[in-house]
């Protein structure tokens, strides 16, 4: 080989190796002058499910002020936003007014700079106001989770007729992210309106037996820990999921079946979530068949650990009778639809009737709270509604 061959290929190898190793510099020139100086900055995005305190994700400071991450070309476009290790403490735009997502295209592999102009804090901006109705009661507020080490607050949704009928006994749906299920002033970006919608329902007899709904917090630094059954590289976290669906099967669930009159049996007891919530409403019904025998996945996120959960599905196939209700908006993400039509397809071939499997995918759905409270009715209805039917029983609480 002559030396212009060689030339040539050490030339290629040199592109290829940066191409491989591209990346994009985030940077920070200035933020606001009551930034504590002992904080840590962090970026949160599509890119590692919006956790606004991983660690993987922080910034490094510069002498000069400034602060800077470098991300890999290969995630493509973005969306994000600066935090400061919760969403009580995100970058906001001046006078604490909200701040729309932040977009860059990484493909270029070029350096994008930012300026913060604000911080939100807690009790800063005007408070939000109240919405959770007069059937919503705090169970405990570090409610004990022994599989993780940890507490959480858990919220309990009693039908309008709960006191009433001291003989009826009720389906229970347990559902994820709790801040955002019934009260706008605990939300991120909007509540799911739960118990309005239940209540409305009732009124209108298109619930006629009700549900007892049960929500657990996330604890934004381990929201994605908790969510994920495996370890994702990627997004730098996972791995506790495992735990936190035990605590929701061995802990939580035999707590409330004691506590209050719910029918305990699979096919009245539901679990649903959004986005890594759905997620891991799958992997729950996988591992509990016994246990979860509805679903609802909205906007589920397979992409963190798709291989690996369809693995463990061969491993512990789902109950034939459990029902899966699934919706994401196609324009989500370029994986979210592909991926949940794959779903509804391995688990129409290991054996769940097709009359068991909903599935929609809206034109006009987002990656958002009222997307998911839109859709709620209709998933809540799929789940419970034919299979609702109240019991006699033991009068408990």
């Amino acid at each position: 080989m002559n030396t212009l061959k060689l030339a040539l290929l050490a030339a290629g190898l040199a592109l290829g190796s940066r191409s491989i190793a591209a990346q994009t510099l985030l940077k920070i020139d200035r933020v606001p002058a009551n930034t504590p100086l002992a904080d840590t900055l962090f970026v949160a995005g599509s890119f590692n499910n919006w956790n606004p305190h991983s660690t993987g994700y922080a910034l490094r400071k510069n002498a000069d002020g400034t602060y800077q991450i470098s991300l890999p070309s290969t995630l493509g476009a973005i969306e994000y936003k600066f935090t400061r290790g919760s969403w009580a403490t995100a970058e906001t735009a001046v006078n604490q007014q909200p701040l729309p997502n932040r977009r860059a295209d990484l493909r270029p592999a070029t350096e994008v700079r930012h300026d913060v102009a604000g911080w939100s804090e807690p009790g800063a901006a005007t408070p939000k106001k109240h919405t959770a109705t007069a059937q919503v009661h705090l169970l405990n507020d570090s409610f004990r989770m022994p599989q993780l080490g940890r507490t959480r607050r858990v919220l309990v949704y009693l039908p309008a007729d709960y006191a009433k009928k001291p003989q009826r006994r009720y389906p229970v749906l347990y559902l994820h992210d709790g801040q955002n299920v019934f009260d706008e002033a605990t939300s991120f970006s909007g509540e799911w309106g739960v118990d309005e919608t239940l209540d409305r329902l009732g009124a209108a007899g298109q619930d006629p037996t009700g549900s007892i709904v049960v929500t657990v917090d996330n604890d934004n630094q381990h929201r994605a820990d908790e969510y994920i059954p495996w370890y994702n590289l990627q997004i730098k976290a996972g791995g506790q999921g495992g735990a936190y669906v035990d605590f929701l099967a061995l802990t939580l669930k035999p707590y409330i079946d004691a506590h209050y009159r719910s029918q305990p049996d699979v096919a009245h007891t539901g679990v649903a979530g959004s986005s890594l919530g759905g997620l891991i409403s799958v992997y729950a019904a996988l591992k509990y068949p016994r246990v979860f025998g509805r679903v609802g996945a909205f906007s589920p996120a397979f992409w963190v650990c798709n291989d690996s959960l369809q693995a463990f599905a061969k491993q512990h196939p789902p109950a034939p009778s459990t029902r899966f209700y699934f919706v994401c908006g196609p324009k989500e993400s370029e994986t979210m639809l592909p991926l949940m039509a794959a779903w509804r397809r391995d688990l129409q071939a290991q054996g769940v009737p097709t009359a068991n499997l909903a599935f929609r995918a809206p034109a006009d759905g987002e990656h958002k709270e009222w997307f998911w409270r839109r859709e709620f009715p209709a998933a809540y209805q799929f789940l419970f509604g034919a299979a609702s039917r109240p019991g006699p029983g033991p009068a408990k609480r």
